[in-house]
C-alpha cells in the first residue's frame, strides 16, 4: 500500500488538476453546486452498487469519482471570497478532523467507551451539546424512505428511546399487521398509514436482528431480477422451437419456469 507521503502527493495532484480543469475546460468551468448535485447522487448509487457486488476494483473507481466531486465542490466554493462565505478544501478537511476529535473523547479525551453502543450514545449526546435541537436533525429529508426509517430508529436509540428486546418489536409487528388487515378493505387512506406502520415496525425488527433492511430488499430485488430474466430467456429459447410465448402461458406454466430459474440461480448467486 502507499505511504502517507504518496497519498498526499496523489491528493495534491487531484487538487492541481481540478484547478486546471476549472480554468481551462469549458464544461468544468460551467459547473455549479446545482449542476453537480444530481451527478453526485448518481455516483453515490454507483458506489453503492459496487459495494453490493463486492467488486473491490469498481469500489476503487467509484471512490475516486466521489472524491473528485468533493474536490470540485470545494474548488467552486473557493472562487467566492471569504467575506461572501467562501471556503476551500482545507476548511472542509479541518472541519471534519475537528469534529472527529471532538466526538471521540474516548480516544482524544478521558471518556471511557468499552463498546460500540456507548460510542454511538456519546456521539448523539455530543451533537446535542453542539447546538442541535434534535437528534433527528442529522437524518436527511431526501433519504429513501426505507433508509430513513432505519436511520431514525438508530438515532433515537442513541439517546435511549428504544425497545428492550427483539421479542417486543416482533409483537409490535404483529400488532401493526392486525391493524393493517382491519383497514385494508375499508379505508384506503388509513390502510396506507397502517401499512407504513407495518414497514416501520419490520425495519425496527430487522435493526434488532442486525439486518440492514435496505440491503436485504436490494438483495431480494437482484435475486428476483436475475431469476425472472433467466425465466424469460428459457421461455424465449423454447418459443423459438415452437413453444409458447410468455404472454400465452398460464400461471401454472409460468410457475414451472420460475421454479427452474430458482434452482438455477440460488441465493448465493443472486
Amino acid at each position: 500500500m502507499h505511504s502517507i507521503e504518496e497519498k498526499l502527493a496523489a491528493f495534491e495532484r487531484l487538487l492541481k488538476i481540478m484547478v486546471e480543469l476549472r480554468e481551462q475546460c469549458p464544461w468544468d468551468r460551467k459547473q455549479t453546486f446545482e449542476t453537480l448535485r444530481h451527478l453526485t447522487i448518481e455516483e453515490t448509487y454507483e458506489l453503492s452498487e459496487a459495494i453490493m457486488d463486492s467488486d473491490l476494483d469498481e469500489i476503487r473507481k467509484e471512490t475516486g469519482d466521489l472524491l473528485l466531486h468533493m474536490v470540485f465542490y470545494a474548488q467552486i466554493a473557493s472562487e467566492t471570497s471569504r467575506e461572501q462565505g467562501g471556503w476551500d478544501i482545507a476548511d472542509s478537511l479541518n472541519g471534519i478532523c475537528d469534529k472527529l476529535v471532538a466526538r471521540h473523547p474516548h480516544i482524544y479525551g478521558d471518556v471511557e467507551a468499552k463498546d460500540e453502543e456507548t460510542v454511538k450514545a456519546n456521539w448523539e449526546r455530543l451533537k446535542l451539546k453542539e447546538g442541535k435541537k434534535s437528534v433527528l436533525e442529522g437524518v436527511p429529508k431526501g433519504l429513501p424512505s426505507l433508509v430513513k426509517a432505519y436511520r431514525i430508529q438508530d438515532k433515537v436509540r442513541g439517546v435511549g428511546f428504544d425497545w428492550e428486546n427483539a421479542g417486543q418489536v416482533w409483537d409490535k409487528v404483529q400488532e401493526e399487521l392486525t391493524e393493517f388487515q382491519a383497514e385494508v378493505d375499508i379505508d384506503s387512506e388509513r390502510a396506507t398509514d397502517e401499512f407504513g406502520d407495518v414497514l416501520f415496525a419490520l425495519v425496527n425488527y430487522a435493526r434488532f436482528k442486525n439486518i440492514n433492511p435496505d440491503e436485504a430488499l436490494e438483495r431480494t430485488n437482484r435475486r428476483f431480477q436475475a431469476r425472472f430474466q433467466h425465466m424469460e430467456a428459457a421461455i424465449q429459447a423454447d418459443a423459438s422451437e415452437g413453444g409458447k410465448a410468455m404472454a400465452d402461458m398460464s400461471l401454472s406454466e409460468l410457475d414451472a419456469y420460475w421454479n427452474r430459474a430458482k434452482s438455477a440461480i440460488s441465493n448465493d448467486h443472486a
